[in-house]
């Protein structure tokens, strides 16, 4: 698989996102439902706590990348829901410093919602890998 990123403007790639990645050569595309702080058997955790949620967010779209033989290194697409972008930004670093560690900047879209679909979550990271 060969990945090149797309950057007509270079101010995304400080903020650790590409504009656009180009992937050729892929043989599996994984599109990752939205990943939210639910443990293992549906029970929603951390309410009101964003760091908390970010991390078990992100620990929960880990897996299912691991489940396809993928990981971050694989995303090509990350779309970050929140019900609090300015409480997101404060804690977004975590999921900077995970990205950054699996050399990946995927083309990334966040978005302010009303709410998501279970009370009391905050963040519901959505993904799309290639491998």
């Amino acid at each position: 698989m060969e990945r090149t990123a797309i950057n007509p403007v270079t101010w995304s790639v400080e903020m650790g996102f590409n504009q656009g990645e180009l992937v050729s050569g892929h043989t599996r595309t994984l599109y990752c439902s939205g990943q939210t702080a639910m443990t293992g058997d549906g029970k929603p955790e951390h309410e009101g706590d964003m760091a908390a949620q970010l991390a078990l967010s992100l620990a929960n779209l880990e897996a299912v990348l691991a489940e396809a033989g993928m990981s971050l290194s694989n995303l090509v697409r990350l779309n970050v829901f929140t019900t609090d972008v300015d409480l997101l930004f404060q804690h977004y670093g975590v999921l900077a410093a995970k990205l950054g560690a699996a050399r990946v900047a995927p083309a990334t879209t966040m978005l302010g919602v009303t709410r998501l679909a279970i009370p009391g979550q905050l963040i519901e990271l959505e993904g799309t890998a290639v491998g």
